[in-house]
């Protein structure tokens, strides 16, 4: 679907430049637009999507704390580009974008206690660093601590892709560099990264505002940032 007609060339206010095409390829020359229902997902888009994912694809996607850019875990070209795009250093924690408890437990180590804290308070606005399992690719893991983010999201379009997709997304906040804040508009987004990324599936304005991380993997919780979710379930 082409995105949407009006806000053409004449940028202005938050939308400024676009971004210059990555040095890594990409699927197609510009992004392809997916106008997806907010609360009833066409099956036929979200499936379009999937294939694009499956075909080692890039998207740029809304979730319940901002937009994000993700691909399959297989796909090493594409974590590549999430990292040329958010000018990402080799620590940073990369999330697992996961459907259930399930598919949670299958690529992180969590303890009773850790599993009880974390279903109380998920889905939601939660990212948590834990230890990987072997299922992890290496390259997504924490150099030295060899630890991962995973969450669970509360949003319907996301919840209809993992389920098509069938595994988790590999998955980083769209928060370009020099920018203090994400891009909350889909049409905003395919302007500014439409030669960068190879979907952008847009379900109305979601909000600004990051998950809030919460580091596990150690004796204490330790808030790493604080966002969407509330805090104070692990201070």
């Amino acid at each position: 679907m082409e995105r949407p007609g009006g806000r053409g060339a004449g940028w202005s206010g938050r939308v400024g430049r676009a971004i210059a095409p990555a040095t890594v390829s990409k699927l197609w020359g510009v992004a392809k637009y997916f106008d997806v229902h907010p609360d009833s997902p066409q099956p036929r888009l979200i499936g379009q999507v999937a294939d694009l994912l499956r075909a080692d694809g890039l998207i740029a996607y809304p979730t319940d704390s901002g937009y994000a850019l993700g691909c399959r875990m297989g796909n090493k070209e594409g974590i590549d580009r999430i990292r040329e795009i958010r000018d990402l250093g080799s620590d940073h924690h990369f999330t697992l974008v996961c459907r259930d408890f399930a598919q949670f437990g299958q690529f992180v180590h969590v303890s009773n206690a850790q599993f009880r804290s974390v279903k109380a308070a998920t889905p939601g606005g939660y990212t948590f660093i834990l230890p990987g399992t072997k299922e992890v690719p290496r390259r997504l893991l924490h150099p030295r601590k060899k630890t991962v983010g995973v969450r669970i999201p509360d949003h319907v379009v996301v919840q209809a892709l993992l389920a098509e997709l069938g595994e988790p997304l590999v998955s980083s906040t769209l928060l370009l560099p020099d920018e203090a804040e994400s891009l909350t508009q889909g049409w905003e987004i395919k302007e500014r990264l439409d030669h960068v990324v190879d979907a952008v599936v847009d379900s109305g304005e979601c909000g600004a505002t990051p998950t809030t991380v919460v580091d596990l993997s150690q004796d204490e919780p330790e808030i790493l940032r604080r966002g969407t979710g509330d805090p104070s379930l692990f201070e």
